[in-house]
């Protein structure tokens, strides 16, 4: 492969060598680089690529991709770019034979909601028989394979291979977490996607590091409607106008208001044997009723946006309806099935702002006791614990403080820093160390009709322990403390 096959579709400068050169990998990370590569030098936070060039013109690199000045050594193609990241998903898609041409692209942004509705629509797509890849938070699945994920959104050059394995699997279609980062640091970019699709936004990832401000973050969410066909938004949200900033794509909004294209009616909280979930009629541009079985009103619009989605691949309202009664996401508000006497739930809720409406969004299906569980992790700020310590005690009745990741710290501290922010209010609390003994707590104390929440590791399958990642389930540990009491299943 030549290198100009990889650079035809973008604006670069030959600083030395020639287009003509002939690469064998594209490369970004330097451990990785073998003769004939095409390295492409990435200015990271913690470390610029550019100061690896001689260590990757040392193991044979052909070609050198970078965007500051830099003095060529003999025998390898520079070539300068304006934004090396941006490069590098031109190329990626290049080299991996443009696979997102050969999919029905579908990317979704938002502060939440990513993730459930990123699991709705394959789960439509897939029992309507369109073979769907998914690349998000917890995982990316191509076919059968599930492969557990580092971020969000990967960077570029893997999702260009994510693509190409899909392609190769005979997929018809990707559904993907499009986070505010990706936007930004060009993860997604190298291809336009079919179908973009706006949740919501509320202030998060700002500072260092992140967005330097709020407008920033929504500026970064809005890059996703400039590389779109069609947009599909939150049309509740007051900051449409905004993401809708310079878009590109035709328009379609979803949400609650009558001048909405798809609108969520009548609707109403289920609860019944320990389940939860809700019913609407979906009105506007389609007409029919609908039971999702995962509670609370965010579950409308998250359910509501996989509709819109689906509508556009032919799917029939049947096989909508069906495919919605059946959905779960791991970790999000995800129940265990126990007993019929009352609900136990795990979900990620990991911060004060995920943790305040979770909690009350549960409140409103009127429990007799809504009991929240939860830790903080260790080495990070103290101020989450606090808030998240304040918000539980002053939502939920029974407040059980435990063990999440303490990494480096002692447990025992993490907890009495939240115990700061749980006398701030008047909720009972307990506290118990240890995560399995506090599930048991919650389940050996349970009340008819309560709700238990486990909260804060949702979808992590470990406990991370002074440096070491130690394997821990809650549905593990939830079937453990049933087998050692089976009258808890009464």
């Amino acid at each position: 492969m030549k290198i100009k096959e990889l650079i035809n579709e973008m604006e670069y400068e030959i600083l030395a060598g020639s287009e003509e050169t002939e690469i064998t990998t594209l490369v970004y990370d330097s451990r990785k680089v073998e003769k004939g590569s095409v390295f492409v030098c990435i200015s990271g936070s913690v470390r610029d690529a550019h100061e690896f060039i001689p260590d990757v013109a040392a193991k044979g690199a052909a070609a050198i991709v970078v965007e500051k000045d830099v003095t060529p050594i003999d025998g390898i193609t520079y070539i300068k770019v304006e934004d090396s990241r941006l490069a590098l998903a031109c190329m990626s898609a290049a080299y991996f034979g443009h696979p997102a041409k050969k999919l029905k692209t579908i990317g979704i942004t938002g502060t939440k909601g990513k993730t459930t509705t990123t699991y709705m629509v394959r789960s439509i797509l897939e029992s309507a028989g369109i073979k769907t890849g998914l690349i998000g938070t917890i995982e990316s699945i191509v076919g059968s394979e599930r492969i557990p994920s580092a971020n969000t959104t990967p960077e570029s050059y893997r999702v260009q291979e994510l693509f190409a394995k899909m392609v190769d699997a005979g997929l018809d279609a990707v559904v993907m977490e499009v986070s505010s980062q990706a936007l930004m640091l060009h993860r997604v970019s190298g291809f336009v996607f079919d179908i973009g699709v706006f949740t919501n936004l509320e202030p998060d990832h700002i500072g260092e590091n992140e967005h330097k401000d709020f407008a920033d973050y929504m500026h970064c969410k809005s890059l996703l409607f400039q590389q779109c066909r069609h947009g599909i938004f939150n049309g509740d949200s007051e900051h449409l106008q905004g993401i809708l900033q310079g878009h590109t794509c035709t328009v379609e909004t979803f949400g609650y208001g009558a001048e909405n294209d798809l609108i969520a009616q009548k609707v109403e909280l289920k609860k019944e044997h320990g389940a939860l979930g809700v019913k609407y009629h979906v009105g506007g541009s389609m007409d029919f009723d609908v039971e999702v079985n995962v509670p609370g009103k965010f579950s409308v619009y998250n359910s509501l946006t996989a509709i819109a989605i689906c509508h556009h691949f032919g799917v029939s309202v049947e096989e909508i309806k069906k495919a919605m009664l059946h959905v779960s996401v791991k970790g999000r508000i995800e129940i265990v099935p126990v007993t019929k006497r009352y609900t136990l739930m795990i979900d990620y809720a990991h911060n004060a702002m995920a943790l305040e409406s979770l909690l009350t969004t549960l409140k409103e299906y009127e429990p007799g006791r809504l009991v929240c569980l939860f830790g903080c992790g260790g080495n990070r700020a103290k101020s989450r614990r606090y808030e998240m310590g304040e918000v539980s005690s002053k939502l939920a009745d029974l407040t059980v403080v435990t063990s999440d990741n303490p990494r480096n710290e002692e447990p025992m501290d993490i907890i009495n820093d939240i115990l700061v922010g749980v006398h701030k209010a008047d909720g009972a609390y307990v506290t118990i160390p240890d995560r399995k003994e506090a599930i048991r707590y919650c389940m050996e104390h349970a009340e008819d009709g309560d709700i238990i929440v486990l909260a804060g590791k949702g979808h992590e399958d470990y406990q991370e322990i002074k440096g070491v990642k130690h394997h821990m389930d809650e549905r593990e540990l939830i079937a453990d403390i049933i087998r050692e009491n089976t009258d808890l299943k009464l």
